[in-house]
């Protein structure tokens, strides 16, 4: 551990009063909603930093890959890791990572996490600690994608990618004790996207669908207004500006944004899509499109589970190490992934 890492964790069990103090002086509220003092902390630090959106793609995957390394923890004990690779849909390979806990339950269906960051950002070490918490508390193989991303890959690399990848894990889940022809998805932000487009994709091909979908924050529809697009423009960790610098390293010009493997709130009809657990975070400019798309997916007859930390920012699952608010939420998520299995 660095001695920057070293000071960052001891500045971050100050009491909460001090943290806020030291973070402007004043908590955090939008909405009534008052963001937990550590990711205040964070965010006071990081609010001189240049807008994402001045700076070269190849810049700011580098400073991102970096500051999240820097603030990661590590994975969970009793969780066997491996990476390896799998084929890809235009002849690339796939970098995974699996994640196998020492008391895996067989019942449990393997699920395949996609990272986030916009199509643009992150890897597997992005969710790396959070995939471990699934595999750990929900008992069940985890098989972490790192999708092709943005600039050089533009959509559907990203998409294409992800959709080979459950179909991979359907004809192979057996091999790492799950059971077999069956998986779930899950991911969070830009993960939270992929996984819901799979469970659609699939159902409009009429190929099994996942067991479970798994929407953590996610970027549900580029199309409608919602109002905490303007209510939270400019919070950490996600600003509207670097939404939409995003989508203009994601997608070709002129890119039609309700296309449904883009915008999968743009769906009419969600009847019959897999089971649901659907987290949204009160400080995130995509707050209102998830907790509509829980909304709209029981109204559909989809059972569904669904909860917002208000006090939490979008990407809280890489802010595990040093932000007890975010721990808990993992925690209480992997729970969910767990007892919804049970369901099954």
């Amino acid at each position: 551990m660095s001695l920057q890492q070293t000071i960052a964790k001891l500045i971050f069990k100050l009491p909460n009063g001090m943290l806020v103090r030291m973070a402007g002086g004043k908590p955090v509220v939008i909405n009534g909603r008052t963001l937990e003092p550590q990711l205040q902390m964070v965010a006071w630090n990081g609010r001189n930093a240049p807008p994402l959106s001045s700076l070269p793609a190849e810049v700011v995957q580098a400073a991102t890959r970096e500051q999240l390394n820097m603030l990661a923890a590590k994975p969970e004990p009793g969780v066997a890791i491996e990476d390896f690779t799998i084929p890809g849909p235009d002849k690339n390979l796939i970098p995974v990572r699996l994640y196998r806990p020492d008391d895996q339950e067989p019942a449990h269906p393997l699920m395949v996490y996609y990272h986030m960051g916009g199509g643009v950002i992150g890897d597997l070490d992005t969710c790396n600690a959070f995939c471990s918490i699934i595999a750990s508390v929900a008992k069940c193989p985890v098989l972490s994608v790192d999708y092709r991303l943005a600039p050089p890959h533009k959509f559907p690399a990203g998409i294409d990618d992800a959709l080979e990848a459950y179909e991979w894990a359907l004809r192979n889940a057996g091999k790492y004790g799950a059971p077999e022809g069956v998986a779930a998805v899950g991911g969070d932000s830009m993960g939270g996207n992929f996984s819901a487009i799979v469970a659609q994709e699939m159902k409009r091909q009429d190929k099994p669908i996942p067991a479970l979908q798994l929407l953590i924050y996610p970027a549900i529809d580029l199309v409608e207004e919602f109002p905490s697009r303007k209510d939270f423009a400019g919070t950490f960790s996600l600003s509207t500006d670097t939404m939409n610098w995003f989508m203009e390293q994601y997608l070709p010009e002129g890119f039609d944004m309700s296309d449904r493997l883009l915008s999968p709130g743009q769906t009419g009809d969600l009847s019959d899509l897999p089971p649901a657990i659907v987290i949204t975070a009160g400080h995130d400019p995509l707050v209102d499109e998830g907790d509509d798309y829980a909304l709209r997916l029981g109204r559909a007859g989809v059972y569904v589970k669904h909860k917002r930390y208000d006090n939490l920012a979008h990407a809280f699952t890489a802010f595990t190490d040093f932000s007890p608010g975010s721990r808990k939420a993992c925690v209480e998520i992997a729970e969910m992934v767990r007892d919804m299995y049970g369901r099954l």
